[in-house]
C-alpha cells in the first residue's frame, strides 16, 4: 500500500484529528491513501463513524504503543 499524505495528529484531542484529516483528505485524488497518527483513544471510534459517513474506505488501523494508525482511500 502506498501512502501519499501521513497526518500527525498525536497529542490533539477530538475533534481535531477528524479535522486535520478531512482537510488533508479533501487535498488527495481518489484512490490514494493517506495514513493518520493518533494519540486520542476515542480516535477509533471517531474514524470508523468519520468513513463511514463520507463513504471513504478505511483500508485498516493499528496501535502501536498508545499510536493508533488508520489508514483512509479516498473515493
Amino acid at each position: 500500500m502506498e501512502i501519499t499524505k501521513v497526518v500527525d495528529t498525536k497529542g490533539m484531542a477530538c475533534p481535531m484529528p477528524i479535522v486535520k484529516a478531512k482537510k488533508a483528505l479533501d487535498a488527495l485524488e481518489s484512490g490514494q491513501v493517506m495514513e493518520v497518527l493518533s494519540t486520542d483513544k476515542g480516535s477509533l471510534n471517531d474514524f470508523q463513524a468519520w468513513v463511514k459517513q463520507t463513504n471513504h474506505e478505511l483500508v485498516k488501523h493499528e496501535e502501536d504503543q498508545g499510536v493508533y494508525k488508520f489508514y483512509v482511500r479516498k473515493k
